[in-house]
């Protein structure tokens, strides 16, 4: 994945609690969601770059499922 660009951004307080408050209930950062709605007003105004990657994956990874090589383990501690 390429670099990710800092920016810094001034907002109006009362426009951060409520983005921060939104975030908070979508369980997001306050970053990634103001990436999210940045990314659909794009979308949504047919400007979003066509080989712009996807929302970076965050937190916790998935839990494997049972029958990967992680879950199939079937030797005991006896052996």
């Amino acid at each position: 994945m390429p670099e990710r660009k800092k920016v810094l951004l001034r907002l109006d307080p009362a426009v951060h609690d409520a983005v921060a408050r939104w975030a908070g209930d979508e369980l997001r950062s306050t970053n990634a969601q103001i990436e999210f709605l940045l990314r659909r007003a794009l979308s949504q105004a047919g400007r979003l770059p066509r080989d712009t990657g996807g929302m970076p994956r965050r937190g916790r990874p998935p839990k494997e499922s049972p029958g990967s090589e992680e879950g199939d383990r079937t030797g005991t501690l006896d052996e």
